[in-house]
């Protein structure tokens, strides 16, 4: 499996066959669905650091065939290599992403909820999740912001709901975690700690306080000790 960039684009053709790793479009086209797409990836990578996590790259389903190709906004591969690639070849892989989740758009969203939820069935994908970032592309159509759905007998079966936290989530079976819709972004929940996830970015706060925290007290102690020195001096004289 290539581990570099130019590995990488050398293994994009196969027998003669050409895949591009791009589909042209966008991996966004408002900024509610780009920071939805990049949080989710960033908490799924930090909360499963075992399983490969990539972001809007094309998967390919279909020996030979480029022109069957589709890119998930997020998904997920247990029991897999974690370097890079540059697309995702299914018979290469030796399966299909485990877990899914497309970020719905105003252009998007009819297609997330029919034509690519039979794609990723047809795949044989585990668990396929859609999120409205707006709280209102889904809602016209009577649908929940967030959806999660597993496979069963070739076709997609809703997962049920369970409350945690005084609030209600939905579980992954593949992700061993609880999801919810918090606002504007998806919130992940530890089964095992019962505790919420925290976002990348309240990670980062949280160590830079941290961090700041400790330098106060080490500052603390630093004058504390210079108090304790300069008491020790007799005035005009030696230290005793």
């Amino acid at each position: 499996m290539p581990h570099t960039y130019a590995e990488a684009m050398q293994d994009m053709v196969e027998d003669g066959v050409f895949y591009p790793s791009s589909d042209g479009k966008p991996m966004a086209e408002n900024m509610w669905q780009a920071e939805a797409i990049m949080a989710a990836h960033g908490d799924i990578r930090a909360a499963r650091p075992q399983a490969l996590v990539a972001a809007d790259i094309l998967v390919y389903p279909e020996r030979g065939n480029r022109r069957n190709s589709i890119a998930p906004d997020v998904l997920v591969a247990f029991g897999l290599g974690l370097h890079k690639r540059s697309s995702y070849f299914v018979w290469r892989e030796g399966k299909p992403p485990d877990w899914v989740l497309e970020v719905a758009s105003p252009s998007t969203a009819a297609r997330d909820l029919e034509i690519k939820r039979r794609s990723y069935a047809e795949m044989g994908v585990a668990e396929y999740w859609l999120f409205d970032p707006t709280g209102k592309l889904f809602r016209r159509r009577g649908e929940a912001q967030l959806q999660g759905y597993r496979l069963a007998g070739g076709r997609y079966e809703p997962l049920s709901k369970m409350a945690a936290g005084g609030a209600a989530m939905v579980r992954s079976e593949v992700l061993r975690l609880g999801l919810r819709a918090e606002d504007e972004l998806i919130r992940l929940w530890d089964l095992e700690t019962g505790r919420d996830v925290p976002h990348r970015n309240e990670m980062a706060l949280s160590l830079e306080r941290e961090a700041a925290l400790r330098r106060a007290a080490e500052a603390r102690v630093a004058e504390l000790e210079a108090r304790a020195r300069s008491s020790r001096i007799e005035p005009g004289g030696p230290p005793a």
